[in-house]
């Protein structure tokens, strides 16, 4: 069993929100938030910044930690545990643009593009952008189709 441990922020003005479309490695195509794994050391909350100023090259100045996701996979016959720590920013230094691994999108709210998106995005992301809490346990196949999943929302202090 691994467990890893990665970020994911969404940039949020008024009624659009920002997604990046994956050009390298896994999820390549997908629109998705931006953010990677934590480097040894590293808290979430760093890595959500370092990883947003080299995909995207923002730095969030106001965001709010919105949840987690754990993600149960398998991956060469190996079980993964990836979780992801949720952030939300709505304000940041910079204007996002292309690098080598990401090409950012504004999207208005109401016309998020899921069929282009993983799986799981369809049934947290939208709890976010209402801005609840939450706390999410997502199962996949070997072929990354989303076998089962649970949300809950949350209402104690994130951490």
């Amino acid at each position: 069993m691994k467990k890893i441990e990665t970020t994911l922020l969404l940039l949020r003005k008024d009624d659009q929100i920002l997604l990046a479309l994956k050009k390298r490695g896994f999820g390549v195509g997908k629109y998705n938030g931006v953010g990677g794994k934590l480097e040894p050391g590293e808290t979430p909350e760093e890595a959500m910044i370092r990883e947003t100023e080299e995909e995207i090259g923002v730095t969030p100045t106001k965001y709010e930690k919105m949840g987690e996701n754990v993600f149960e996979e398998l991956m060469n016959e190996e079980l993964v545990f990836l979780r992801f720590h949720l952030y939300v920013a709505t304000e940041w230094l910079g204007d996002p643009v292309e690098t080598e691994e990401m090409k950012p999108y504004w999207f208005n709210i109401a016309k998020i593009p899921y069929d282009k998106m993983f799986a799981d995005d369809r049934y947290w992301l939208p709890l976010v952008l209402e801005g609840k809490k939450i706390s999410g346990t997502f199962k996949f196949d070997e072929d990354w189709h989303l076998i089962s999943y649970d949300i809950k929302e949350i209402f104690d202090k994130i951490k």
